[in-house]
């Protein structure tokens, strides 16, 4: 029975996630070469790619230029607050989670203009955070400022992403509107490089927009975080009018 390149990518993931599973291979350990599982499993290097593809997708591998395919450590779930809101660390281990900052002066150009309402050329900060779980990226952000909102010095790194959002709060007059939007797609190459991930690896895409109470735009954020460890939760409470119902 002749096997298609479908089924033959399956089975050769099939086989490597149950020895991953099983422990026979672990955690953080690099996988034969790419050339060297193709000659194991009597397949092209393509079909063999194909079949690494599916156990990025899944998060259990990592593909790390220049080093090789290794075995992910189980990943820890993201955890997306909508409103805004910076997320305190909910255990130790996350209090452990390292986020490296880099802070660059430019210009608002092309959509930054509209989205902060500035015209072209203002003076803007960008905050470009990757956090890290040990060695392997977690998730990616972008943050924009007027220059005039941003902080005069902020650490290389952090422990968690909520305290650089919170420093930007004690900078801005209270918010008054925070506009998100998530969307669902696939990473550019310069996101999956830097996160790690496979490029068929969906991602969660979160632009927000903050305005105070004069209606300007303080803040403009670009979250991506990857589908295989990311939920965003967005609680509405509602109020009863008491004297209408009453009435």
């Amino acid at each position: 029975m002749i096997q298609t390149v479908a089924s033959l990518r399956h089975a050769i993931a099939d086989d490597l996630r149950n020895q991953i599973s099983t422990g026979r291979i672990k955690a953080g350990e690099r996988l034969p070469s790419e050339a060297q599982l193709a000659s194991h499993y009597s397949v092209s290097t393509p079909t063999l790619r194909s079949a690494l593809a599916v156990l990025q997708g899944e998060g259990l591998v990592e593909k790390i230029h220049g080093k090789g395919n290794f075995v992910r450590h189980p990943l820890r779930r993201i955890t997306y607050i909508g409103g805004g809101r910076a997320s305190e660390p909910q255990t130790a281990a996350d209090a452990d989670l390292r986020v490296s900052v880099r802070t660059t002066s430019l210009r608002a150009r092309g959509h930054l203009t509209a989205l902060l309402g500035v015209p072209a050329s203002s003076p803007l900060t960008e905050l470009l955070c990757l956090s890290h779980e040990g060695s392997s990226p977690h998730s990616l952000a972008r943050i924009y400022v007027p220059r005039d909102l941003a902080p005069n010095h902020l650490p290389r790194e952090s422990s968690w992403l909520g305290g650089i959002e919170s420093r930007l709060a004690q900078l801005r007059p209270p918010l008054a509107e925070i506009r998100e939007k998530v969307t669902a797609r696939l990473p550019t190459p310069a996101e999956a490089a830097t996160l790690r991930i496979s490029p068929t690896l969906a991602i969660l895409a979160i632009t927000r927009v903050s305005a105070d109470t004069t209606g300007r735009v303080v803040e403009a954020t670009f979250l991506v975080l990857p589908g295989d460890r990311a939920d965003a939760v967005f609680t509405t409470n509602h109020t009863t009018d008491e004297k209408g119902a009453e009435g």
